[in-house]
């Protein structure tokens, strides 16, 4: 516990979170070393930054399974909305851990330190999200790592280490994006059966979900400027190299423009294109 007091860097405080495999501790390391880094008080780097891990620490539970392996969940029944919560905690926390990768991975980046301010942002609202969640599940007597889940998330991420480019491209506009889609339906599904509790969560953080867009749409486009690219079909590019399978239709247009991620970025990448 004395570590979360001894930060002295941004890419130090980032990597120690990332590397505790206790929850707690990580999500309040991560908010603390934002908190921090938003007053200025830390340096950016510092030589005596540990190493960043192959994987991010986690607790024994749970099983990670092939994303195949997860079963579909109904949210008309109580272990359906348990199993959903729980899989979006999963997003959650693997979003807290791909935050601060980003910020950890690319410190050595020549870009502006607003590039760090917004992505500190994404990590202290992506930990308040899991906390949320996981305080759901607590309330509805289950917790975090009672269920199987995938690992697609991380692989996506481990996949783009060598390319800040590529990384924006797939994480923050398709993993991220892809909340966008899927969120207004669970939301309504979850007051149809009278869940009011956990609809107002994912209100919160389909919120502050499209501003993670946005800070990827931003820094995504101010890297194609700056090399004189394209940025539609740079991320096409990058897409078709980086990330398995296809983008699935419906696309909430309207969230993902208002975060700067018009439909010429994604639609020729749908499934239907492949065929």
């Amino acid at each position: 516990m004395s570590g979360e007091f001894s930060i002295t860097s941004l890419r130090g405080g980032a990597t120690a979170a990332i590397l505790s495999a206790d929850l707690d501790i990580k999500t309040r390391l991560a908010q603390q070393t934002a908190t921090r880094w938003f007053e200025r008080r830390l340096s950016l780097r510092s030589p005596l930054d540990p190493p960043l891990p192959e994987r991010p620490g986690r607790p024994a539970k749970p099983e990670l399974v092939p994303p195949k392996a997860v079963g579909k969940r109904s949210l008309h029944t109580v272990n359906g909305r348990l199993a959903t919560l729980h899989a979006i905690a999963h997003i959650e926390l693997n979003a807290v851990d791909l935050a601060l990768d980003i910020v950890a991975r690319f410190a050595t980046e020549p870009v502006p330190n607003s590039f760090f301010d917004g992505w500190m942002q994404v990590a202290f609202e992506e930990a308040k999200h899991f906390r949320m969640v996981r305080g759901r599940l607590n309330e509805m007597g289950a917790d975090y790592g009672d269920m199987p889940a995938h690992d697609g998330l991380w692989q996506a991420a481990h996949s783009t280490r060598n390319d800040l480019t590529a990384r924006l491209a797939v994480v923050p506009l398709i993993l991220e994006a892809r909340g966008l889609d899927v969120t207004p339906s669970l939301q309504a599904k979850m007051r149809e059966t009278g869940d009011l509790e956990s609809a107002a969560i994912l209100d919160v953080i389909y919120n502050d979900e499209k501003g993670h867009v946005a800070i990827g749409a931003k820094w995504f486009r101010f890297l194609c400027a700056r090399e004189r690219k394209d940025p539609a079909a740079t991320f096409q590019q990058l897409v078709r190299a980086n990330f398995r399978g296809s983008l699935k239709a419906p696309f909430n247009d309207i969230a993902r423009a208002e975060a700067g991620l018009t439909p010429s970025f994604y639609r020729s990448l749908t499934s239907t294109s492949y065929a």
